[in-house]
């Protein structure tokens, strides 16, 4: 059998209160006609990245709803995660060439992934991402079955698309985050969209008193009481860690005490990328003293990982996501649950999150998010009205339940 992640359960009658009691009915509803269903999750990891994060929370939902929802992991492959993480990259347009030897890895990898997964028998599958599709091809009943994309593939490269598509119509339904990712060639009847969401019930975030935030923050040897900017997410080329790196420079100029952290701890096992990345940042910023690089676990001794985020979200002046690509963006969503005013590039999934001037900022250059962190941080009542509404966005619009909600219509029609 794969590796299997624990998980515990968790009712929906915890977010009374949080969310809409409309939503908190219909969830009901929808799940008293699928009790008893069991639902398998594969993806590539189980902790370090956004797709974990949403499904460590989506899948104890299932379970206190009455779903027999399990969440699975691919076996272990170094060579392969290098592999899958280069196709990720290729999904979001990345030049990228795949000769046989990669595809043959990748084949064999699933070959292997599948024959773990013989005596499995869900009533539905739910994969997520590149990096384990192919194990449609090697499963006689693997029906019905949704792949969940998490990226932009709006314009992938070509030769690693062709390779997957194949794939991809394996399966009953595919599952996009937004109409502008979905790619080419698909049919419109195997499509269906809707966005991730983030757990208000985690200690990620959970609400946290600002002194024990700047407590946590000072430990780590940052200034809380100095203008703080703060990116948090993996190192990676797609989130432009060095266009932060330059904002902040731009920034610094009008901001004299200005401090830059990065929260971009190495937890994933498929993202043998991130090292590359972060010493690039690192020769960077090395002669700075007010930039901070938190990309060792080992960094923040007995502190969770949860609570880190959550205290440098809670005492940050502004949050920024400069991604120049991004499929969704959990990270801008936590900032926005706790009232902050986000600076985040002007595409994929932010976009969706973000409305310009009304609950936050886009930006497309270093220099124009250098301008929105000076601005923000001049004014800090423009701040808080933006962070006020950035709140209701997510209430309204990117938590678990209503996650769940959808997850659970889906499977409806796939079992009518």
């Amino acid at each position: 059998m794969l590796p299997k992640v624990k998980t515990p359960t968790r009712r929906i009658e915890k977010y009374k209160g949080i969310i809409p009691s409309h939503l908190f009915k219909e969830i009901k509803k929808i799940a008293k006609d699928l009790k008893g269903l069991k639902v398998v999750h594969v993806n590539a990891a189980p902790r370090g990245g956004g797709v974990a994060e949403i499904i460590q929370s989506l899948v104890p939902l299932m379970k206190g709803v009455g779903l027999k929802a399990a969440w699975h992991n691919n076996p272990p492959g170094e060579k392969f995660f290098t592999l899958t993480k280069q196709i990720h990259n290729a999904f979001q347009g990345k030049e990228f060439e795949l000769p046989f030897s990669a595809r043959k890895l990748y084949i064999r990898h699933m070959e292997k992934t599948a024959r773990l997964m013989q005596d499995m028998k869900p009533d539905l599958w739910v994969v997520h991402d590149p990096q384990p599709v192919g194990i449609a091809a090697f499963l006689p009943n693997f029906h019905p079955s949704v792949w969940r994309v998490h990226v932009d593939s709006s314009h992938p490269n070509r030769e690693a698309w062709e390779f997957i598509h194949p794939f991809m119509l394996m399966y009953d339904k595919i599952v996009f985050t937004s109409k502008e990712f979905i790619g080419p060639s698909l049919p419109k009847r195997k499509v269906a969209v809707f966005s991730p969401a983030i757990d208000p019930l985690t200690s990620k975030n959970k609400p946290l008193s600002l002194n024990v935030a700047k407590n946590i923050v000072e430990t780590l040897g940052v200034d809380p009481d100095k203008p703080l900017v703060i990116q948090v997410g993996r190192f990676d080329p797609w989130k432009d860690p060095l266009g932060a790196v330059e904002a902040y420079q731009i920034a610094k100029k009008k901001i004299p005490d200005l401090q830059l952290a990065f929260l971009g701890l190495f937890l994933a096992r498929d993202d043998p990328e991130g090292a590359k990345i972060f010493k690039k940042v690192q020769r960077k910023v090395k002669h700075d003293p007010d930039i901070f690089l938190f990309s060792d676990p080992g960094q923040l001794g007995s502190l969770k990982v949860d609570l880190f985020v959550n205290a440098f979200q809670v005492v940050t002046s502004v949050v920024l996501h400069k991604s120049v690509r991004e499929g969704f963006g959990l990270g801008v969503t936590e900032a926005m649950w706790k009232e902050k005013a986000v600076i985040g590039g002007k595409v994929g999934g932010i976009k969706l999150q973000i409305k310009d001037g009304k609950n936050g900022f886009l930006v497309s250059s270093p220099k124009e998010a250098a301008k929105r962190i000076v601005q923000l941080i001049k004014n800090p009542k423009l701040a808080e009205e933006l962070g006020k509404e950035a709140k209701e966005t997510v209430r309204e619009k990117f938590l678990t339940p209503r996650l769940l909600r959808d997850h659970l219509k889906l499977y409806q029609k796939l079992l009518c």
